[in-house]
């Protein structure tokens, strides 16, 4: 087999995909509140390391699944990144989905014709890390990004016929910007042509970003406190409450830090959701322990 280069991250929805590194590491690598990548230095693999990889995993032949690692494939050239699709399709006979990571930044760099071809090529889902809609806390979490690019991005995506996942973090703004952090993010969605999943989950900090995380709170005036897991529940009734999708959008908070696992389809599921919420906020026996969950 192969010897990935640790850490390797995916997301839930890819535990039975074929993961092939494509690149190590996150070209932003900046945000506060992540320490997926903190040990690697981003680089883009020669496509031979990358083939070599792909023709010892291929002995999966029925595998019909592929996530591009590690932070965001997109960053690499576009012509590369054909040759790696194609020698995907090549090797895998029966592969029906190619998704990788795509940060806001990579999505506007990339032209409306880049992503049409890499769809073409078989590029088919990218999974993307709004966390907020606010852009003042945004700014604080070192991710500066302005939510009207954001929605440019996700409709470049969509207009490229590629289907796009969503992730808003819940508690990311603590208790004194709760309120923003979540009108704000609902909005954004809304704006979108089409978001095809969309999902939450729970603030976690490791002990390597906590200091850099909070003092730059800080050097806003603004203290970050944070939030339960009954106040992060509440932010997410408020934020199914006010999902109003152009077209349906599937959610799902079954990220392994979320306290309460929800699945349904908004806005059609909205009532069933919102019932669950309910009763949580009234059963905290209903959560999932703190001991189970991955932050």
């Amino acid at each position: 087999m192969i010897d990935y280069h640790q850490p390797v991250f995916r997301p839930p929805a890819e535990a039975n995909s074929i993961i092939i590194q494509v690149a190590l590491g996150c070209s932003f690598n900046k945000c506060s509140f992540c320490s997926m990548y903190e040990t690697k230095k981003f680089k883009v693999r020669t496509l031979e390391d990358i083939y070599k990889d792909i023709r010892a995993l291929s002995v999966y032949d029925d595998a019909r699944r592929v996530f591009l690692a590690d932070g965001d494939a997109l960053a690499c050239d576009t012509d590369f990144l054909v040759k790696v699709l194609d020698y995907l399709k090549e090797c895998f006979p029966k592969l029906q989905r190619v998704a990788s990571y795509a940060s806001p930044y990579n999505l506007l760099e990339k032209s409306l014709s880049e992503l049409k071809i890499l769809r073409e090529h078989g590029l088919s889902l990218v999974y993307y890390g709004m966390e907020s809609g606010n852009q003042e806390l945004l700014k604080y979490i070192n991710k500066p990004m302005n939510p009207s690019k954001i929605v440019e991005g996700l409709d470049k995506a969509s207009d490229a016929n590629m289907k796009t996942s969503v992730t808003v973090i819940l508690g990311l703004g603590g208790k004194n910007l709760t309120k923003q952090h979540i009108e704000d993010s609902a909005r954004v969605v809304n704006e979108c042509k089409h978001i095809n999943y969309l999902s939450t989950l729970q603030l976690g900090l490791s002990d390597t970003k906590e200091d850099d995380f909070f003092k730059r709170f800080e050097k806003k005036n603004q203290e970050f406190i944070f939030c339960t897991d009954e106040e992060m529940l509440d932010e997410q009734r408020r934020f199914v409450s006010s999902i109003s999708p152009k077209k349906p959008i599937i959610f799902r908070s079954n990220h392994a830090s979320n306290a309460l696992p929800l699945k349904g389809t908004l806005p059609k599921d909205r009532d069933e959701l919102l019932g669950v919420l309910n009763m949580a906020l009234e059963d905290e026996s209903l959560l999932r322990p703190r001991f189970l969950r991955g932050f």
